[in-house]
């Protein structure tokens, strides 16, 4: 177990290198930071730190920089997540309310968080796995032609054109709506096979092909629609940070590029707790120079999705930690009210 006093060396080691990228020694700490202590001592603390693996020494007669174990216990006991101020809250809020659909919030999600933490972000659409059903609407365009509109909890609209095996009149269509959603509305999506099996046999001989092609049709878009899809944006930002990387940026720009692996990243996130994965705790290995932090979302206490950003170790954990709970929680409140 380090001492308190090491503990603070540590988090004035990280705190200096990240704000000013060079490596750091004891002769600025003790002048940077009220450690109480003599630059003598200090540099016995950062001995040990080095020899505990804490820390290390990229250059001969260089000071010292933070190391994934470094990191790690900063973020553990260390940093504290750091609040948005007032007009940050506010800017967050205006810019997400102008959203239209579900689309526009994940996309404006995906600037803002780029924009506040200046990372690449993830944002990951909600799951029909884990939605409700809103509204299943069904609209006739022609005698045998229909159209199915299904809305979700979390304002996800999906549409699927339906070619009936004959005419269906508007009394049995408005029929059929009223049944279908008196069933499934308020029901989680996996849950809506067996409430609706027995439908075509409620309707008259005629009616039940097309009562039967529209719920294979609906069943159909549960399943079809169980792939998850994610957003990402600001990779630029990443080339500020070319000498945060050892060789290249390529092997990360890579692995954005691979969508399982971002959504394996971000499911790595305790439904809606705070997830921090630093340098090579990240199994991929094109990103053992990165730290991702992610945080699930949803409405009504339940998470529905995750969102997050990556960036190089040498991160402001506490800031990067605050902005992402703090979009996470907006963007819940409007899945909430949408």
């Amino acid at each position: 177990m380090l001492s308190e006093r090491r503990l603070e060396v540590l988090r004035a080691i990280v705190q200096d290198y990240v704000g000013t990228e060079e490596p750091v020694g004891s002769k600025a700490l003790t002048e940077r930071h009220r450690l109480g202590v003599s630059p003598a001592t200090v540099r016995n603390d950062m001995a040990v730190l080095e020899d505990e693996g804490y820390i290390a020494q990229p250059h001969t007669s260089a000071g010292r920089i933070p190391t994934d174990k470094g990191y790690r216990l900063f973020v553990d006991k260390l940093a504290g997540v750091k609040p948005l101020s007032s007009p940050e809250r506010r800017a967050i809020q205006n810019f997400l309310d102008g959203a239209v659909d579900l689309d526009d919030v994940v996309g404006r999600t995906v600037r803002l968080l780029a924009q506040l933490t200046r990372q690449v972000a993830v944002v990951q659409y909600p799951s029909l796995t884990r939605s409700t059903v809103r509204h299943v609407e069904l609209l006739s365009l022609a005698p045998a032609r229909l159209m199915l509109v299904l809305i979700t909890d979390t304002g996800r609209v999906e549409q699927r054109l339906i070619d009936c095996p004959s005419p269906f009149g508007e009394t049995s269509l408005a029929d059929l709506r009223a049944r279908l959603n008196s069933r499934v509305v308020g029901r989680r999506f996996t849950d809506v096979p067996p409430l609706v099996q027995d439908l075509p046999e409620s309707f008259e001989a005629e009616d039940r092909g097309t009562v039967s092609t529209v719920l294979a049709t609906l069943l159909e878009t549960l399943v079809e629609e169980a792939e998850e899809r994610l957003m990402i944006g600001g990779t630029a930002n990443l080339t500020r940070f070319g000498h945060d990387f050892p060789l290249t940026i390529r092997p990360v720009l890579e692995a954005l590029e691979e969508q399982v692996v971002l959504l394996k990243l971000l499911g790595e996130a305790n439904e809606s707790g705070m997830a921090v994965r630093i340098g090579h705790e990240n199994a991929y290995e094109g990103l053992n120079s990165t730290s991702v932090v992610s945080v699930g979302y949803g409405s009504g206490g339940e998470t529905v999705a995750k969102l997050g950003v990556v960036g190089p170790t040498r991160m402001d954990y506490p800031g990067t930690m605050g902005a992402v709970r703090a979009v996470a929680r907006y963007v819940g409140q409007i899945l909430a009210e949408s």
